[in-house]
């Protein structure tokens, strides 16, 4: 009776869920309700592989409908809302009858309309625009800049890159959903799920991406370089809101000649086909951003501010971790999370992901070319000049100046400053770090209000005339037809873009960053550019603004402990207590996984990859001669782990060398990870292709003596982070070591000194690390120094930035509950007692499912060895079963008992297997009772 109440129970409230869930699936949704209602922080965690994107969609959306449902009553009259679109009025929990068919109950016919904000053009970067207008002058009194502007383009803009066109005729903003992840591919697997499910066609959906991937021009996306995409994107915007812009031709001779006006985009031309955008996208089912591009290019119209203009009306918008967190990005799109739900996926490194968002750079070569654009400005045009223009952009020549001393040696003069670079090799530190009080009493640039200089800057355009004039300036010296935006360093307009991101950190807390100067300095032949870097090391004030403007914000991941580092870094204000978390296990039996603690390999030495004994030949060796083994016992694929890329490589050489190399690839075929993103498609489609060809010969009595396939792959990489290895390709998982990110980098030993203060202030006085602490990067002794200070939050912080990455790398291999694998964590520090294991020790950050399985101990290989034996020979069982899943609702639960009783050998319970019987298998269903073996 209890199941069949629960059965009904998840039917009643979740019945756009396209299968039965398990009792897992169900909980995590029955929390993500609770927490919606609730409001505020929350936080679920659900491993890889449990369905969580499926359990997040129907729990949430749901919420909404029912939500909306609720408010329909209180609307102040007794008519139905001519507001609520006809589905929402058809679309009513049918207690009877649950499960139907998935059909169109309605077609939508209301607008999408655009908010009433303005987005931003230059405001991607600087946020929304206000104060001076085209025709305005920027001081009182003076002289304005005169005709000046006359030489440059006529578009003398505001920085908006929204008109009036793109406004369509709207209605009110509703309750919406904001869901985000990481990557782009990411998203499309979460619209791919929406698709499983009725939301995607009767709820109103728009996925949000950049220009670059969502731009059609192919002029545009020759440029390649995502900033001068967006600049060249602004400018074209801009052009045809303004009538079309002049564009200046250089003749051989240095005269400048116009041409007739630019009609902007040729994909923005016809207001008519943005229209057709957004009707086509409103009747069909959710759209990702391929899909988007597809449409946009087979109507002739931009994809990228068609979807923009359909956020005010949505229900559910789907975007990027950046357009999201970012609240310039926010501005520009038109977002308002007011009262709204922000649903944040792959939440497990958040807050770094978050901070780093906010950092700025500006490179010597940048610093060069903007000193030298101001100043050619600035003799050509002082005399038409005013003087609180003049004094502005003699305050900006100073900063560039005293920016680019901090980069050179500190006793080269004001003179030389811009003599031959390759004179300027430093010596010492190439890297240091300053707070940014001591940075600007260093460079003596104090005294400069710099809230009041970029208020000038944002509202004067100086920076567009500027670079504007100085990029034609360019093209005549160098005798270039048409603008100098290049595919590697971008324009001008990007220097001064990296220019005001630096001096809008230099408006931050003392406290709540840190400035970076890397010095430039000769390599061989070549130089190194040497740059200044703003790093932001909380996120507490920026994710406030998010927080206090939601009316819930949800966290989830597959694994997001330790929850406590998250909440002191995002949101300390929030007492323990009352964050809402949720934590679910897995949905595979337990004899699917396999997870050892392997301290000693087949020749009894130990294992010990610490960064002192790790590149020891003996030690590669061992891991090699260790693999040499899995290759006859693993069958399909052995996926790899190391630490970085040098380290593969350097063990790649090794066994090369030692002969293993050749031995391991009499049984496998090896692979490893390219360094390169754009090389990684084709070897994981090479890796797959063998183990898939190899075990359909397997099957055809192939004389071949291989038997798979292994790949390197390095920990961080693209491979650890979005890769899934279910089946065949990952039935062995081997981490070797543990990954610690490297203390000679100098951001990370700030984020650690950082972290190791934060907490209770009665700590205060007791620390052995502080902010002052000088550190100089690339210093490995100094990295180490520190850490081994570091008695609190800073160590922890440490060894969670390890382990995050050792849980992320370990989960791609368990994808689905008939999925099976082994992982082996090959290091003598994973080695615990599980009874006397204490929360710091390494083996109690993996996650629960795993730990609650980990073969914390062995005795010697040897026992390795068996264990892996015994696993495969019960697990390949599994292979070629006619089981799934889960199957849509209405299949009969009958079970083929007798094949899934004797799966593994195990004494399965009846009810871990309700439901999992495809169609094919319920038609050969034996009419044997039910019983236990």
């Amino acid at each position: 009776m209890g199941v069949e109440a629960k059965e009904e129970q998840w039917k009643q409230k979740f019945p756009a869920f396209p299968y039965k869930p398990y009792s897992i699936q169900l909980d995590f949704m029955n929390s993500l309700y609770q927490f919606l209602d609730n409001g505020g922080i929350s936080m679920l965690e659900s491993p890889t592989g449990t369905g969580k994107t499926l359990s997040i969609i129907c729990s949430a959306l749901q919420w909404v409908v029912d939500r909306k449902n609720q408010q329909k009553p209180n609307l102040g009259n007794s008519c139905p809302s001519d507001d609520e679109p006809d589905w929402m009025r058809e679309f009513v929990v049918n207690k009877e009858n649950p499960v139907q068919e998935k059909k169109k109950i309605g077609v939508k016919s209301k607008k999408f309309t655009e908010a009433n904000r303005r987005t931003g053009g230059v405001g991607d970067l600087f946020g929304n625009e206000s104060g001076i207008g085209k025709n305005e002058r920027v001081e009182k009194g003076g002289n304005g800049e005169g005709n000046d502007g006359k030489l440059l383009n006529d578009d003398d803009d505001s920085s908006s890159d929204e008109d009036e066109e793109d406004k369509l005729d709207g209605e009110e903003e509703g309750l919406k959903v904001f869901f985000c992840s990481r990557t782009h591919s990411q998203l499309s697997q979460f619209i791919k799920e929406l698709n499983k499910t009725v939301f995607g066609s009767e709820l109103k959906v728009v996925s949000l991406g950049s220009r670059k991937n969502l731009c059609i021009n192919q002029e545009v996306l020759k440029i390649g370089n995502p900033a001068s995409i967006n600049e060249r994107c602004l400018e074209l915007h801009n052009s045809k809101k303004n009538g079309g812009s002049k564009i200046k031709k250089l003749e051989p001779g240095g005269s400048v000649r116009r041409t007739k006006a630019s009609a902007g985009c040729p994909m923005l031309r016809k207001q008519k086909l943005q229209k057709d955008f957004v009707s086509d996208v409103s009747q069909q089912e959710a759209l990702d951003i391929e899909d988007l591009v597809d449409l946009g290019s087979r109507l002739g119209t931009c994809p990228y501010y068609g979807s923009r203009r359909m956020v005010p009306a949505a229900d559910l918008v789907v975007l990027p971790y950046q357009s999201l967190l970012s609240k310039a990005s926010r501005e520009s799109l038109g977002i308002n999370l007011k009262n709204n739900i922000i649903i944040i996926d792959e939440a497990h490194n958040l807050a770094d992901s978050l901070i780093g968002m906010y950092d700025a750079k500006i490179s010597l070569s940048q610093l060069e070319n903007l000193h030298q654009c101001l100043e050619n400005y600035l003799e050509k045009f002082r005399s038409r000049l005013g003087s609180g223009n003049r004094r502005y952009i003699q305050i900006l020549m100073i900063l560039t100046r005293a920016f680019m001393q901090a980069i050179f040696n500190e006793d080269e003069t004001n003179d030389n400053v811009t003599s031959n670079a390759v004179d300027r090799a430093t010596k010492g530190p190439n890297e240091s770090s300053v707070t940014i009080n001591d940075f600007l009493f260093a460079l003596n640039i104090d005294n400069i209000n710099f809230v009041k200089l970029i208020n000038y800057v944002k509202e004067s355009n100086i920076i567009h005339k500027v670079s504007g004039y100085g990029d034609k300036v360019t093209c005549l010296e160098k005798q270039i037809p048409g603008d100098s935006i290049s595919k590697e360093g971008g324009s001008t307009l990007s220097g001064f873009r990296a220019l005001l991101d630096m001096l809008l950190s230099l408006t931050n807390k003392n406290v709540d960053g840190r400035i970076i100067v890397s010095k430039l300095r000769s390599k061989g032949l070549s130089e190194q550019d040497g740059f200044i870097k703003y790093v932001m090391l909380t996120g507490e004030k920026i994710f406030s603004e998010i927080v206090n403007q939601a009316h819930a914000v949800v966290l989830a991941g597959g694994t997001l402990q330790p929850i406590e580092e998250t909440r002191e870094r995002l949101f300390p204000w929030l007492p323990s207590e009352s964050l809402h978390f949720f934590s679910c296990g897995h949905i595979i039996p337990p004899e699917s996984i396999l997870p050892v603690a392997v301290s000693s390999g087949p020749s009894g030495l130990s294992f010990d990859f610490s960064y002192a004994s790790r590149s020891s030949p003996k030690m590669i060796e061992e891991l090699g001669l260790m693999l040499c083994n899995l290759v006859s016992v693993v069958p399909e694929g052995i996926v790899v782990f190391f630490s970085s890329f040098d380290y593969k490589d350097k063990v790649y050489g090794v066994w090369r060398t030692s002969g293993i190399l050749n031995r391991i690839t009499k049984k496998k075929r090896l692979f490893r990870e390219p360094r390169s993103s754009s090389d990684i498609e084709g070897v994981l489609k090479e890796y797959k292709d063998t183990i898939d060809m190899l075990s359909n010969k397997a099957l055809s009595e192939s004389k071949t003596s291989l038997n798979g396939a292994v790949l390197l792959a390095v920990v961080g990489g693209k491979i650890s982070e979005g890769i899934n290895f279910s089946d065949g390709m990952g039935r062995c998982i081997v981490m070797a070591g543990l990954p610690y990110p490297s203390p000679s980098d100098i951001e990370l030993i700030e984020r650690i000194k950082h972290m190791e203060g934060i907490g209770d202030t009665k700590f205060t006085n007791t620390l052995q690390v502080s902010n002052n602490d000088t550190y100089n990067g690339g210093n490995l002794n100094s990295g180490f120094d520190i850490l081994r200070r570091c008695k609190r939050r800073g160590k922890e912080y440490y060894e969670n930035l390890c382990m995050k990455a050792v849980n992320q790398s370990i989960g791609r291999a368990i994808r689905h509950i008939n999925d099976y694998a082994a992982i082996l964590l090959v290091d003598s520090r994973y080695v615990s007692d599980p009874i006397k294991r204490s929360s710091s020790h390494t083996a109690s950050k993996l996650p629960q499912w795993i730990q609650d399985r980990l073969i914390s101990s062995t005795s010697n290989y040897g026992e390795v060895h068996r264990l892996l034996h015994q696993f495969f020979k019960i697990n390949k069982n599994k292979d070629g079963k006619p089981i799934s899943v889960q199957q849509p609702n209405g299949v009969e639960e009958n079970m083929l008992v007798h094949e899934l009783l004797s799966v593994n050998g195990s004494d399965w319970d009846v009810e871990k297997v309700r439901g999992l019987v495809d169609n094919s298998t319920a038609a050969k269903i034996l009419a044997t009772p039910i019983s236990h073996h």
